[in-house]
């Protein structure tokens, strides 16, 4: 089985994520074009049915309280150092399928960049509530989407089978929390990795330059494999 590429799973809920995604974007524009985005988020109990039933589960083990505190002062001041401003949202009742879900459908019209900044800003830019089918709605009517598709995205079959097969990816990918990032064996968890992902990336993807064959070599040795060492193309 072919390896897979490099991922990242990315959450709208997650205040970590969010920062992620804006350095990913803004200073790994080239790693974020070539990798493959997932997203991630705490399923219903709809999606946790389909995930049982499909052989998973999700992993995320929710924060205390006193995290949770120390998390809004480490937000503010992560986001402060990056000229950026957090005005908190309520979430009430959440259901997270809202706007991850119609995610997919902004993906199958290749506008999944600018759906994931403008779900993010209205979050945690303007503290609106991504949970409310007419806040997702109004987003995708300003990217040429079917509104009414994505503020009901929640309800559609389709999507939820989509969804979890994205939760699938992440119980086998071990993913416990965003943002969750792999290149090949390695797995980076949390902001603070993300550079290090964008190396692993690079390295994975740079032309690899063969050194010089030595004449006397060439003569010695007329036939066989003379490209990189180990057989590595």
């Amino acid at each position: 089985m072919a390896q897979r590429g490099p991922r990242w799973y990315f959450n709208f809920r997650s205040p970590y994520s969010w920062l992620a995604h804006h350095d990913l974007t803004a200073r790994h524009a080239d790693v974020a074009g070539s990798i493959e985005w997932i997203p991630y988020w705490d399923p219903d109990p709809h999606s946790e049915l389909l995930l049982a039933d499909a052989g998973g589960s999700f992993l995320y083990t929710p924060m205390s309280r006193e995290k949770h505190f120390y998390v809004l002062t480490d937000v503010r001041r992560l986001a402060a150092d990056r000229g950026l401003t957090v005005s908190w949202p309520l979430d009430r009742d959440p259901v997270w399928e809202t706007a991850h879900l119609a995610y997919f459908l902004a993906a199958d019209r290749g506008v999944q960049s600018a759906y994931t900044d403008l779900v993010y800003r209205a979050r945690f830019r303007d503290g609106e509530d991504i949970n409310d089918p007419s806040v997702i709605a109004r987003i995708a009517g300003s990217l040429g989407l079917d509104p009414a598709a994505a503020g009901g995205a929640a309800e559609d079959p389709a999507l939820r089978e989509r969804a979890t097969g994205a939760l699938m990816s992440a119980y086998r990918d071990g993913v416990f929390g965003p943002p969750f990032l792999i290149a090949g064996r390695e797995k980076f968890w949390g902001l603070d990795r993300l550079d290090r992902f964008a190396d692993a990336v690079r390295s994975r993807t740079a032309v690899p330059v063969a050194a010089p064959v030595p004449a006397a070599a060439l003569s010695v040795t007329p036939s066989g494999d003379l490209g990189h060492a180990g057989g590595c193309g």
